[in-house]
This record gives structure tokens, sequence and C-alpha cells, in this order.
């Protein structure tokens, strides 16, 4: 993982570790998640869909992550590469590599994002615009 990401995830887990710093339904993988929104939104990736250009950043997360969202927020915007496809495969390694620390319970926003960014990196591999996206539940596709 960048190194650069991997101390960000380690503040925010230390400052989270005190409970008086959680919001009601915390979980530790959001901070992965909302890291994961904070890369998302700076690669501003060109393939995405309309409404979903920038990922919300959740007000119980921002209320509560301290006074390191700033100084996080240009150590994100410092990393950068020579397409959006490097961009998307960073984003997609780093998901993986999120994902790895929790347990499927644990892993609904990060699950979602990730369903979010694979179908935006097949529209990558197959060099088309997005017209609209299909909302539908995947296990139902035939």
């Amino acid at each position: 993982m960048n190194e650069k990401v991997e101390n960000i995830l380690q503040t925010w887990h230390k400052h989270f570790e005190d409970e008086e710093n959680q919001y009601s339904e915390f979980e530790p993988s959001d901070i992965e998640y909302f890291v994961g929104c904070m890369l998302y939104n700076h690669f501003a990736f060109s393939k995405a869909h309309h409404n979903l250009k920038t990922m919300d950043l959740s007000y119980d997360f921002l209320s509560s992550c301290g006074e390191y969202y700033e100084k996080f927020e240009k150590e994100i915007a410092s990393i950068n590469f020579e397409s959006e496809e490097e961009a998307l495969e960073f984003l997609q390694n780093y998901i993986q590599e999120s994902k790895a620390k929790y347990t499927k319970p644990e892993l609904y926003l990060l699950d979602r994002m990730e369903y979010h960014v694979n179908a935006m990196a097949e529209r990558y591999e197959k060099k088309v615009d997005v017209q609209k996206i299909d909302f539908k539940n995947p296990l139902l596709r035939k």
C-alpha cells in the first residue's frame, strides 16, 4: 500500500480507538472506506457516472475525524498517476488490501465502493462512455 495512504489509515485508526471520537454505528472499516472516497474524489474519473463523479464523505465521519482532514486531503492530492487507468488500478488495489483486513459483516461500505469502481473499470476496459447505470441487483442478473 502507498506509504502516504498507510500513514493516513494508521493515524485515523489510532484516533478512532478512543471511543469518544467514534460516532454511532462506527465500524473500523469506515476509515478505509472514507479514505477510498477521498482517493476516488481526488482522481476525478472521467468515466464515472455523472451523479457519481464524487462520493460523499459522511458528516458523522467528517465531524469525528479530528484535525487531520485538511492535512490528509493534501496528502491524498499529492498522489498522482500518468493516466486515469493507473489511478483506477491503484484504487482497486487499495480496496482489495482494505477488504483483506475485515470480516464480511464489516465490508458493507467497501463492497459498495468496490462494485461501483469495478463497474467503472469495465467501462475503461471496453473504452465506452457511461450513458446510464443499471442499479439492478448483480446477483439477479443472468
